[in-house]
């Protein structure tokens, strides 16, 4: 894995094999261009903690976002959401309630019963 490096700020992120097997099959639904889009990979203010958690696919970049290659992956990642998602690992899971993206966040100091809010 590369990471892209700013001054005092990296991050690492992990993604499971499952978890990218899920983001591929969702990159070739959408037909975005394989040569230069990727996962987003965020944390928005909101949430019953205070964070949560966002993962969409885009076509390209923005000029000031990390940029990481997971797993034949690239992986988008702005400077905000950088601070809160080092050591990340992001897994895809199947159990009898539903299907989904889990995050294990040892930045995250709570969170709620829904799972996809956290405190720092």
């Amino acid at each position: 894995m590369t990471t892209t490096q700013r001054p005092e700020t990296t991050v690492d992120i992990k993604l499971t094999d499952d978890a990218a097997s899920q983001v591929k099959g969702f990159m070739q639904q959408e037909e975005v261009p394989v040569d230069s889009a990727g996962l987003r990979v965020q944390v928005i203010p909101g949430g019953c903690s205070g964070f949560q958690y966002r993962l969409n696919v885009e076509e390209r970049p923005f000029d000031d976002d990390f940029v990481l290659d997971i797993k034949g992956l690239r992986v988008f990642v702005d400077a905000f959401s950088a601070q809160y998602l080092n050591g990340v690992t992001i897994d895809y899971v199947t159990t009898m309630q539903g299907s989904g993206f889990t995050f294990d966040n040892p930045n995250a100091t709570g969170g709620c019963g829904c799972g996809s809010s956290f405190t720092v």
